[in-house]
Parts: structure tokens; C-alpha cells; sequence
């Protein structure tokens, strides 16, 4: 293999399963309603019961194939929510089972126990919706359909309720949208603006790794002194960014007393296509002033990122290999290295064990 070249077999194929994935804010899931969304290439209901709970079912009738999300929420005689599936009313409870078919006759004895939906682990936590895609069970010969650990948590939920929320679906898979998020190199060429920076004020950079939780971070540091957009915080900022398993990047901005989240999810809809979240926080009266500059900001980098995947999707048709080079493309190296940890560890049954050493990485942008 080249210098600098990175093995790239499997990159861009299939999805990380038994673990976390962001599906929705809570403030989007009204009570007594639900939708139907796809994850991983797979239907499910997501949507919250009368009783204020999140629900999570695949969202396939095993009668006739409907899905469940086009019909409603219903109580049963003893008090307990099912989903009442539109075409011929069967009823499923919260836990996927069964609860009755209408169709049946009291002479008929049948039995609707044995009849049941899959059911998503789904939590809410800090105003955000994460969904638990467990692996196959019955390839483990365990129980894998229960989360091992709670979602994650984020430093910095601070002001209420998020200042900004955009999302925008990327024809690209995961991995691809993963690598293009981290890409640290990109920035002078792909998102040239007055309030950023531009090609012409390229610095050489040097900044300390450390691994996190299921991922790793760029450690609290100044930002550079050519990324403008933080001057309008005034004072001497201070941001640490970091990325998770399975696509999750947040850059935590601390200024004196004031702070600043933007978190980005990404959210694996198919093999093919990947929804980006964007979330951010803040307690800093100017992110509140410049809110509509702040909007239309962030609207302009998911544009230019999207813009430059159907680009990337003219020469990814050919299936290349790709040239990954140190250190400008180490986050991409770890982040594979990372899938194939947490997927051998759950294969295994063991902890897993961050492959990330402590580095300094130095790159140009």
C-alpha cells in the first residue's frame, strides 16, 4: 500500500448497529401523534402516546403490509396505549404485541400472542430523540435488542431551548457524510465566505488529539485566528470539538461565563442517503442578536456540503479507491478504526477499547 493510502474496504457500506441514533428533537413529537420515518433502511413509527410516552414499532403490519404510523393511537379496555393500524384495525401495544384483531369471532380461537411488531428502544435526553438499532439477536444467541448504555450527553444545553435547528438530507451514506464532516482541510474551498475565511488565509495548524467516549476530540484550544465568525463573541473564546460513534460532532464554545453548543447529528436514512442535523445552544446574548445572520450562516455550510457530495457522487459511481493522507486525514483513519472496534466488541460480547492514541495532528487551512 502507498504512503498515505488507507484501506477502504467496506467504507461506505452498512451500518453500525447496538448503539444510539438521533431521530428527532422532542419538542417535534406531539402527544397522540406519530410519523413514519426510514433508518438504516428500515421503516419505523416514531411518534409519542396519549400518555406522553416516545413509541418506537417497525412500522409494517404483519397482516397486509400497511404501515402502522397512518393510523392512531388508541386505549385498550384496561387503560393501555396500542397503535390501531388504518387498514383492518389490528392493535398493537407500546411493546410491539399484539393486542387485538377485530376481524376474530368469539368462536375463534386464535392466538394473537404469538403476533408482534418489532419494537425500537427509544429515550429522550437534553430535548433530543435517540432510537437503540440493536443487531440480530439470533445471530448473537443473546438478547440484543436493549440498550447497554443511555444516550449520550452533551457539556453546554444552555438558554432554553435550542437557538437553531436546520437539517438537510445528503444523498451520500453515512460514512461518507461522517468523513466530509470531520474533514479539516476542506474549509478555504468549500466555504469561502467574508465572515469565515477564504483560500488566501490559509495558516499551518497544529492541534492536540485526545480519545472520548466512543470517539475522539480536538481539545479546548483559541480558535484560529482566521476562522472570523468567533471574534463576534468578543472576549477570548475557548471551543473543544468532538466526534462519536455513530455520527455524532459537537463543538463546545466556552467565552468567560457565556457558552455555545452546535451539535451535528447524522442520521443513517439509507445506504444512500443521510439526514444532517443541526442543533445549537447558547446563553451568549449575541448568537440570540445575530440569530437570523446565524441561520442563514449555517443554511450556507450545509448547502456548499451538500453541493459538494452530489460532486464527490460523480466519481464515487466508480467505486475509486480513495488516497487518505497524515495528518489532514487521520480523523477519517479513526474513525474507521473506531467502526471496526465497536462492531468486533459487540460481535465479542466484550468492552469496547478506544483505538485512539493521544496525537498531535498538523495540517494547512
Amino acid at each position: 500500500m502507498a504512503q498515505g493510502e488507507a484501506s477502504t474496504a467496506g467504507f461506505g457500506r452498512g451500518f453500525l448497529t447496538d448503539i444510539w441514533y438521533f431521530v428527532a428533537l422532542s419538542r417535534d413529537l406531539k402527544a397522540g401523534a406519530m410519523r413514519r420515518l426510514e433508518i438504516l433502511g428500515q421503516p419505523v413509527l416514531l411518534g409519542r402516546g396519549p400518555d406522553g410516552a416516545p413509541v418506537a414499532l417497525h412500522d409494517v403490519c404483519p397482516h397486509r403490509a400497511a404501515p402502522l404510523s397512518a393510523g392512531r393511537f388508541v386505549r385498550e379496555p384496561g387503560g393501555a396505549v396500542s397503535v390501531e393500524c388504518p387498514y383492518h384495525g389490528w392493535r398493537f401495544g407500546v411493546d410491539g404485541r399484539c393486542a387485538a384483531i377485530p376481524s376474530l369471532t368469539d368462536e375463534q380461537a386464535f392466538d394473537i400472542g404469538r403476533i408482534g411488531v418489532r419494537r425500537y428502544p427509544v429515550a429522550e435526553s437534553q430535548g433530543l430523540v435517540f432510537l437503540w438499532m440493536a443487531g440480530d439477536a439470533r445471530e448473537r444467541g443473546d438478547d440484543a435488542g436493549e440498550p447497554t448504555q443511555p444516550p449520550p450527553v452533551f457539556p453546554g444545553v444552555v438558554g432554553g431551548g435550542p437557538k437553531l435547528v436546520l437539517a438537510m438530507d445528503f444523498d451520500a451514506h453515512i460514512d461518507h457524510a461522517v468523513v466530509g464532516l470531520m474533514d479539516p482541510a476542506h474549509g478555504p474551498f468549500v466555504h469561502q465566505q467574508w465572515w469565515w475565511r477564504s483560500r488566501t488565509s490559509m495558516h499551518a495548524k497544529a492541534k492536540r488529539f485526545e480519545p472520548r467516549p466512543e470517539g475522539f476530540a480536538m481539545t479546548r484550544h483559541p480558535p484560529s485566528t482566521n476562522s472570523r465568525a468567533y471574534l463576534l463573541l468578543g472576549g477570548r473564546p475557548e471551543t473543544e470539538i468532538t466526534f462519536r460513534l455513530p455520527g455524532l460532532r459537537w463543538e463546545h464554545v466556552i467565552v468567560g461565563k457565556r457558552q455555545v453548543l452546535s451539535l451535528t447529528c447524522l442520521t443513517p436514512l439509507t445506504a444512500t442517503s443521510t439526514r444532517i442535523t443541526q442543533v445549537l445552544w447558547s446563553d451568549h446574548p449575541m448568537v440570540s442578536l445575530l440569530g437570523p445572520l446565524v441561520r442563514e450562516g449555517a443554511k450556507r455550510f450545509l448547502r456548499q456540503d451538500g453541493d459538494m457530495v452530489n460532486l464527490q457522487n460523480q466519481g464515487l459511481k466508480y467505486d475509486p479507491s480513495m488516497i487518505w493522507i497524515d495528518d489532514a486525514d487521520r480523523q477519517a483513519r479513526w474513525y474507521q478504526a473506531l467502526k471496526r472496534e465497536w462492531s468486533a466488541s459487540r460481535r465479542e460480547g466484550r468492552a469496547f477499547v478506544n483505538p485512539v492514541p493521544p496525537s498531535t495532528l498538523r495540517w494547512t487551512s
